[in-house]
């Protein structure tokens, strides 16, 4: 069974030996969608051989476009979908090509347990792992919507015509390393990154509102009062207390005190002319 492993990527030169290192070994194709990097990222591909081929293309705010690119471009009978700041362990590649040979029909993709390094220290607590997200699938069954920034791939229309329920999405044990935020200059950058992007797709939804003026008016303060004052607060207390992320050390606290002032992010960057 050809395996096709797909990542798309912008200015991403210090994490290349983590993803391509751990797999270039054992899949068959290694399918580069590239925003337009200027920091070394293709340089570096292009020394890594043959089995690398890159596509060129614009830098996407909505990145899952460039991801749904990679996969269309994949040749492979299944497609193992990565982030440049991925690393599947020695355990994790084991699983992995154990569960394609053994052909089980019925299931079409699987969810990988992802840990996540936050300054130094991979997150167990605060709903933050095992952070399952679905990253191994068959050749065209699955495919990006690009609705929302935080969404993961969906069955496409012919393959959800042919699905088992119950049983068409499996479960993988061993967890992925995502090394997302190892210092806090990347971390602040993805932090604006995230926030002017969500604040790009409130700003439309709110343009294509068909109300009126003063109903729309009324709808933006409501909106303004949920992201100022209660949606942060609400995150913090449920991320922090409920799911334990207090057990994380200081790096929980940074992190989810961070995540809880999002909110407030999107509002200033949809209030910026």
């Amino acid at each position: 069974m050809r395996l096709s492993l797909c990542i798309s990527l912008y200015n991403e030169v210090g994490h290349i030996p983590l993803v391509i290192d751990s797999t270039i070994d054992w899949v068959d194709e290694i399918v580069i969608v590239d925003g337009g990097s200027t920091d070394g990222t293709l340089e570096a591909l292009r020394s890594r051989g043959p089995k690398i081929s890159i596509i060129s293309v614009k830098n996407d705010p909505m990145f899952h476009r460039m991801k749904q690119k990679a996969i269309e471009s994949a040749q492979g009978d299944w497609v193992l979908q990565l982030d440049a700041d991925e690393e599947i362990t020695a355990e994790l590649r084991d699983e992995i090509l154990s569960t394609i040979s053994a052909q089980n029909e019925d299931v079409i993709a699987y969810q990988i347990p992802r840990k996540n390094l936050f300054l130094g220290r991979f997150l167990m607590k605060g709903g933050v792992y095992p952070d399952y997200t679905i990253r191994l699938y068959r050749r065209g069954t699955m495919y990006f919507p690009c609705k929302s920034l935080h969404e993961n791939v969906e069955p496409t229309a012919e393959a959800r015509s042919h699905l088992i329920e119950g049983k068409w999405l499996g479960q993988l044990k061993h967890p992925m390393n995502h090394y997302s935020d190892p210092n806090w200059a990347r971390y602040i950058n993805r932090w604006h990154r995230y926030c002017k992007a969500e604040a790009v797709i409130l700003k439309k939804k709110s343009d294509e509102m068909n109300t009126s003026s003063l109903q729309k008016y009324i709808s933006h303060i409501l909106l303004l009062m949920k992201y100022i004052l209660v949606y942060p607060g609400y995150t913090f207390l449920n991320t922090y207390i409920r799911h334990k992320g207090c057990m994380d050390g200081w790096q929980g606290f940074v992190f989810h005190f961070m995540s809880a002032l999002r909110w407030w992010g999107i509002v200033y960057y949809c209030l910026r002319p």
